[in-house]
């Protein structure tokens, strides 16, 4: 990113490096990921992660097929996979695939859970936020928001 960042000028942000900053303020280890994708991707999401320093101990990939099909997936259906996924083995839980909906339901899991739940989209926008000097922290967004 920095080399980007060099040629266009500007501090940029991408889903990937924000999850990997955001997972960086847990301090964890040992992580699960859900994500939209089939499996060709989930490869590389994994690959992602495991390059920056995590295990990737549990993975779901829920194989959608399209951008509204991600889009569709019930928050009921992405808690029901989350809570399968949580163990003691598990520092933190991060969302891939922009057009998952789970902002809210990342926050509301982390206050039940007691662990953190990083949502690609929260992430990005705080780590852009953060890329461009801006560090207020605010309410209601999730605990990056509140708290880094």
């Amino acid at each position: 990113m920095n080399e980007l960042s060099d040629y266009c000028g500007v501090r940029v942000s991408a889903g990937s490096f924000a999850c990997e900053a955001a997972l960086n303020t847990t301090r964890a280890k040992r992580i699960a990921v859900i994500s939209p994708y089939f499996p060709i991707s989930d490869v590389n999401v994994t690959r992602f992660f495991q390059d920056c320093g995590f295990d990737v101990a549990k993975f779901r990939g829920l194989k959608r097929n399209s951008p509204v099909a991600i889009a569709q997936v019930r928050p009921d259906t992405l808690r029901a996979h989350l809570e399968e996924m949580d163990d003691d083995t598990i520092d933190a839980f991060v969302q891939v695939g922009t057009n998952l909906p789970m902002v809210a339901l990342c926050r509301e899991l982390e206050a039940e859970r007691g662990k953190p739940f990083i949502a690609i989209n929260a992430a990005t926008y705080w780590h852009a936020l953060r890329a461009m000097g801006i560090d207020d922290q605010f309410p209601g967004h999730g605990p990056l928001f509140e708290r880094h």
